[in-house]
């Protein structure tokens, strides 16, 4: 009893130390690495003295008295009351379940906020984003090819803004996968607040991310920070739809500059909204047209096995799933040849927007094909799109 006691009191006083060393006031990310690198841990930082302190912290007093003085302000107070409600969580840069994917890249986050399933975190993942202002096309994209990479096994990643982002999310849910969404704020406030009810929904089957203190606002300056996380947690960044000065370009950036992949879905050249994407791709990034195109760039190239058998089940299992069963009608409604939807509709019985709506996922996994004239044709295992 005794010693548990010691323990919870211990885990405690590191959780304070990390909360005040996280948010030292007029230290830099980057200094804040230097010197927990220097000093090994958090334990010996706040142990060390003030005149060692000094010589790491000469222009910044502020922080030399928030070390010394230890943990005792009403914000950690407050904050160590939030990471005692369940599911909250602070993880921190040493510990063993921090992503690691994310602490490949060149800025970690000394610290990541959660609110959900930590591990998830550490699963393969692949950051959806887009314009938060999207065609009618474009939110359909993104919720399917959501859907379908997350069936396959993938935890999608976004940043709960409004558009391609919340569809993303919503795609994941969809398909029964995890999604993880990085916020720009404190976790103890929703932004945008039209996203509540979804932020629930993600904490419940995945995690809330951040790594800003409680009480952040959505300050502009925020997201462009934040996007680095969402490109750094995931093997590739998939560009649904973008302007030419769209915020997701900047993680598609960030996501070359890590050494990720960059996938972009191509669109009309009269739309302004395809404009980023098509910048992207001329830059370099994958044009993908199904999700089967990006599990197989990934599974080529990710050293996890995971990302392997994600790739697999994709090529061996139909998508959607069998326990989906208007999609099964609509496949079974082709027989062996070409259809187009009015014969669909009236073979499976289903209405047209529903058949319409299938017949994009099935598109996007690879099952179905445009062959002209408004027809589709199903496509069997041993045979590509355009074989």
């Amino acid at each position: 009893m005794g010693g548990e006691a010691i323990s919870a009191s211990a885990r405690t006083e590191s959780l304070a130390r990390w909360i005040t060393f996280i948010h030292l006031p007029g230290v830099g990310l980057r200094r804040r690495q230097e010197i927990l690198e220097q000093f090994g841990s958090i334990e010996a930082v706040f142990d060390a003295s003030r005149g060692l302190l000094g010589k790491y912290l000469v222009d910044a007093p502020q922080a030399v008295r928030a070390i010394a003085d230890g943990p005792d302000s009403a914000a950690v107070e407050a904050t160590l009351a939030w990471l005692a409600e369940p599911g909250h969580h602070l993880l921190t840069l040493l510990d063993p379940d921090y992503p690691p994917l994310l602490r490949q890249i060149p800025d970690p986050p000394l610290a990541l906020y959660v609110i959900g399933d930590r591990a998830c975190l550490s699963l393969p993942q692949l950051a959806v984003v887009g314009s938060r202002n999207p065609t009618p096309g474009g939110r359909e994209n993104a919720r399917a090819f959501a859907r379908a990479l997350a069936g396959a096994g993938l935890a999608i990643t976004s940043g709960l803004a409004l558009g391609i982002d919340g569809e993303a999310h919503r795609g994941a849910l969809d398909a029964g996968g995890c999604t993880i969404a990085v916020t720009g704020t404190g976790l103890d406030r929703v932004y945008p607040a039209a996203h509540r009810d979804l932020a629930h929904d993600i904490a419940g089957r995945g995690a809330l991310v951040s790594e800003f203190a409680l009480g952040s606002p959505p300050k502009a300056e925020h997201f462009p920070v934040r996007n680095r996380i969402i490109s750094g947690l995931s093997f590739g960044t998939l560009t649904v739809e973008a302007a030419e000065r769209s915020g997701s370009l900047i993680t598609a950036r960030l996501a070359g500059e890590q050494g990720r992949e960059v996938f972009a879905i191509p669109g009309s050249i009269h739309s302004p909204q395809a404009r980023g994407c098509h910048r992207l791709i001329r830059q370099g990034a994958k044009l993908v047209e199904t999700a089967q195109d990006i599990l197989e760039e990934l599974a080529a190239l990710a050293s996890f096995s995971a990302i392997a058998a994600a790739g697999a089940a994709a090529s061996e299992t139909p998508r959607p799933g069998p326990a989906d069963i208007e999609a099964q009608k609509v496949l079974a409604a082709f027989g062996h040849d070409a259809a187009d939807v009015d014969q669909l509709v009236m073979r499976s019985g289903l209405t047209a927007d529903v058949v319409s709506s299938i017949l994009l996922r099935l598109e996007l996994a690879a099952l179905v094909a445009p062959c002209g004239g408004g027809r589709y044709q199903p496509i069997t295992r041993s045979q590509g799109p355009g074989e």
